[in-house]
């Protein structure tokens, strides 16, 4: 029988050599280079029409939310070794100024109505119901708020189980919670959205004159229960004035700086008679231990102090505009993005994951106070009585760390279906 005979294969000729010059390889961008080219592409995908002055506005709100939060939230722990809440406000009342700074929710609010209204006449020219609206509004609040409270809720559980102290049980679940009041109140102000749009002055002023009425029935039957009951209605007609006149403001009010400059002085007027005239504290946030709460409910002071912010909002819009702008685009492509559109990518970063960083902001502080007690020690500004001046340095300090924890959190939790839906309104 013949053998048979196994020849490797014939190798398949090789290509020919390129004669010319090799092209070199494009050189790798560094870290730096990518940092400009992404600012690049976040203002290039800004649609031209887009007010960035809103973006700034309800950014500065947010970081003022947060950074009031952190500041004036105190965790101490006791030497029982629970955790119990306080306030540098309840032992140096000279800071209550600062809360004129802190507490910028009427801005949120503003901005919000702005939102709202266009959002609700976009819909109406393109034929959606309000059904159908309301429900795409409010997916945005509810996808993250509920994720927010099942964690919280595990968290309890655990704590529960845990055989964790009451004392800090509370305290835990009444800071991590306390932002969720927020979203209620806003929730039911998107619902009115409709009502808004067709009579936003009118119901200001309306709002105006139910908090006022609300007000003055406290001084007149200061001991009945019914009243404090019936002055919750505050909480929604309060947030209701700047509401509507982000509703004014997106129908095109507020053109002429006039009607600013009357909201800042006839606000903060206001403001000023009530607090030395009127009985109001001048801190407007809660003090523990205080017996009035400009915020909890919203009083006629705080509505006071809405107005002036509003009017101060409007009145920076042309230089909040101006600082997040770039120059007109040169003849050649940028490669380098400028301060401004630096300044532009961190506020329409923070404009994407707004509710996500209101929501989360208590629990990076509150996660940073008690992985911080398994080391056994006790820190000045996260552990200790918030009595002194040295707490408020100390708690500067650790600002940058739970920045740090809340944009994990914020990575984690972020809704990229409410991202989407942001993007799509202004």
């Amino acid at each position: 029988m013949t053998d048979l005979e196994l020849r490797p294969p014939v190798p398949a000729p090789k290509p020919p050599l390129p004669s010319g010059p090799l092209r070199p390889l494009p050189p790798r961008r560094t870290p730096w280079q990518a940092l400009h080219t992404a600012v690049l592409r976040i203002d290039a995908a800004t649609p031209a029409g887009r007010d960035r002055a809103a973006d700034v506005l309800r950014a500065l709100a947010i970081t003022g939310v947060v950074l009031g939060h952190w500041l004036v939230s105190g965790v101490v722990l006791q030497a029982g070794g629970h955790l119990v809440g306080d306030s540098p406000l309840g032992h140096r009342p000279g800071l209550a100024p600062v809360t004129w700074l802190l507490q910028p929710l009427a801005v949120f609010f503003l901005v919000g109505g702005r939102v709202s209204a266009r959002s609700y006449q976009a819909a109406l020219a393109r034929g959606t119901g309000y059904r159908t609206w309301l429900r795409q509004r409010l997916r945005s609040l509810l996808r993250p708020a509920t994720a927010f409270a099942l964690t919280w809720g595990l968290v309890w559980l655990g704590l529960v189980l845990a055989g964790t102290a009451h004392e800090t049980i509370h305290t835990l679940m009444w800071l991590a919670y306390s932002p969720l009041w927020f979203l209620g109140v806003y929730a039911l102000l998107i619902a009115a959205t409709p009502l808004v749009y067709r009579a936003g002055a009118r119901l200001a002023v309306a709002a105006c004159l139910v908090v006022a009425a609300l007000d003055a029935s406290r001084m007149v039957f200061p001991d009945s229960g019914w009243v404090d009951t019936l002055r919750l209605l505050n909480i929604p007609a309060g947030w209701l004035v700047p509401y509507c006149l982000g509703a004014v403001w997106a129908a095109g009010g507020f053109a002429r700086r006039r009607s600013a400059v009357a909201l800042l002085l006839g606000g903060g007027g206001a403001l000023a008679a009530l607090i030395l005239w009127g009985g109001y504290p001048a801190s407007m946030v809660g003090v523990p231990g205080s017996t009035l709460s400009n915020l909890n409910p919203p009083t006629v002071a705080a509505v006071a102090f809405g107005l002036a912010q509003t009017g101060a909002a409007l009145l920076l819009r042309a230089p909040l505009r101006s600082a997040v702008t770039a120059p007109a685009a040169p003849a050649t492509p940028r490669t380098r993005a400028t301060p401004a559109q630096f300044l532009w990518a961190a506020v329409a970063l923070l404009n994407l994951s707004a509710i996500t960083v209101f929501l989360w902001h208590q629990t990076a502080m509150l996660t940073t106070t008690v992985i911080s007690l398994g080391l056994g020690h006790t820190f000045p500004g996260l552990h200790t009585s918030p009595e002194t001046a040295g707490w408020l340095a100390a708690r500067c300090g650790w600002i940058p760390v739970f920045a740090v924890v809340l944009v994990v959190l914020g990575t984690a939790f972020r809704d990229r279906d409410a991202t989407r839906a942001h993007r799509s309104n202004n």
